[in-house]
């Protein structure tokens, strides 16, 4: 068996933000948080790529009913450049070239985009219980090691960074519950349709380095509670180039 114990965080914040992936320009968020963003939260907390596990998620208790808010900000319409340019700015061997966000082409003297106004439909004051356990690609590891750390770890607050709610830019607060929490989920029931289920290939065997892959499940929530299949059950479509197979 290569699974640890189930762990139960709960997880709240000001805004959130978890992007429907069809929406290209304007972001709109899902009514609930997706796995990849529950699993980005238990990976801020306790992950090293060298231990070669994964959080696998189990379900997602909604405990505060989704509330959406508009934004609308300014971004650069310009990309970051690739890490050996930044890793150069950084090591002084190459002069920082900023991304500007005001001012037309002539303005800047360069080949820069500038700024552009994007609507954000965002969710406000979310509050989650999210289930996961650690799932490991190797039957050699320790598990109750692992589950210890995770334990430590989150009982004392401590993260490699912020967890976030969907965007950086939105903390998310947690903390470590047990099972017999007295705080039951909101009277809820949504047919989500398919909704994004993670960006990587968490199923890959040989590699601690998951390759880029969408996949995609049946989201549906019952009684404020949305249950998430194991990523290789067939209810987890995966995609293979631009086609999804069960």
């Amino acid at each position: 068996m290569n699974r640890g114990k189930t762990h139960c965080l709960e997880v709240w914040g000001d805004l959130a933000c978890f992007t429907r992936p069809e929406m290209k320009v304007e972001r709109y968020s899902y009514p609930v948080i997706t796995p990849s963003a529950a699993r980005g939260t238990f990976d801020a907390i306790y992950w090293k790529k060298s231990y070669g596990f994964y959080w696998q998620v189990e379900r997602v208790e909604i405990l505060s009913p989704p509330k959406y808010l508009a934004l609308r900000r300014n971004e650069v319409k310009d990309k970051a450049p690739p890490a050996p340019t930044v890793l150069a700015w950084a090591d002084g061997k190459e002069m920082p070239q900023p991304l500007w966000a005001d001012g037309s082409k002539d303005e800047l003297g360069t080949d820069q985009k500038g700024r552009t106004q994007r609507q954000t439909m965002a969710l406000k004051n979310v509050r989650y219980r999210l289930h996961a356990h650690i799932h490991a690609r190797s039957s050699q590891a320790d598990l109750n090691a692992l589950d210890a750390q995770f334990v430590r770890r989150a009982s004392h607050g401590k993260c490699f960074y912020q967890p976030y709610l969907g965007c950086r830019e939105f903390p998310a607060w947690f903390e470590l519950r047990t099972e017999d929490t007295a705080t039951h989920p909101i009277a809820l029931d949504l047919d989500l349709g398919y909704m994004l289920y993670d960006v990587f290939d968490l199923g890959t065997e040989n590699d601690v380095h998951a390759k880029p892959a969408i996949s995609v499940f049946h989201a549906q929530v019952m009684a404020g509670v949305m249950h998430i299949p194991a990523y290789e059950d067939n209810a987890v479509k995966k995609a293979c180039g631009e086609d999804f197979h069960a």
